[in-house]
């Protein structure tokens, strides 16, 4: 993997290639990316680039009922996190995680990943957390098929038999069941990039990607040629 970067949803739109024909795009605000890690297989056994994405504010300052000021460190930055920012020469930042890339040696502390290093015509693999649902029947969880929809049916959006018959007498594991569903890590694969706007990190990718906005998204080259 040589190209990698950190972004979040924007929402879905359409746009006009040359030819005139409309195509659907999900918009990602992606990057700027800090450099806050570099990894050596000397000191770590295994080469990869730490990246931070997303300002955050060191302390987060709440005031109780009698107006009095208060220090919630769970919505800022602790000891820890700051000193490692403060090491990197960053500021503080929402998200961390590491890239295993093929020229790592390339990269240096502070460094900046904006949205240019992709361009229109790559293909790239998109990674977010679905948009959780709850618990959810069979119907709509897997698909399955439902009973008569009249009046005088009493097995509407019910799952039906669950067992075979007296042999095993028994339900097989991995039955598909009602239960949580989404809120999962999804990829989706061999997206195409229509369009990048370098000036306001913005990169278009053709179709749907998975997570509400706002959400947290990974953009890498994709792994199928």
């Amino acid at each position: 993997m040589k190209k990698a970067i950190l972004a979040t949803k924007v929402g879905m739109t359409q746009v006009f290639d040359e030819n005139g024909d409309l195509i659907p795009v999900t918009v990602l605000l992606a990057g700027p990316c800090a450099v806050t890690q570099i990894k050596t297989v000397e000191n770590d056994g295994y080469d990869a680039v730490q990246v931070a994405f997303t300002d955050k504010v060191e302390k987060a300052v709440t005031k109780d009922a009698n107006g009095k000021k208060s220090v919630a460190h769970r919505h800022g930055v602790n000891k820890p996190e700051k000193g490692h920012f403060d090491k990197a020469g960053v500021s503080a930042k929402r998200y961390v995680k590491e890239f295993r890339f093929e020229n790592c040696a390339d990269y240096s502390l502070a460094q900046e990943i904006k949205a240019d290093i992709f361009a229109a015509g790559d293909k790239v693999d998109v990674t977010a957390t679905s948009k959780g649902k709850g618990f959810q029947g069979a119907v709509k969880r897997l698909g399955q098929h439902r009973g008569p929809m009249a009046h005088g049916s009493k097995f509407h959006r019910h799952q039906g038999s669950n067992g075979s018959c007296s042999t095993p007498s028994r339900v097989f594991k991995g039955k598909g069941m009602p239960g949580h569903m989404g809120s999962v890590k999804v990829t989706t694969q061999n997206l195409e990039v229509v369009r990048v706007d370098a000036d306001q990190n913005l990169i278009l990718v053709k179709g749907a990607v998975p997570g509400p906005k706002k959400s947290l998204v990974t953009i890498k080259e994709t792994t199928k040629r």
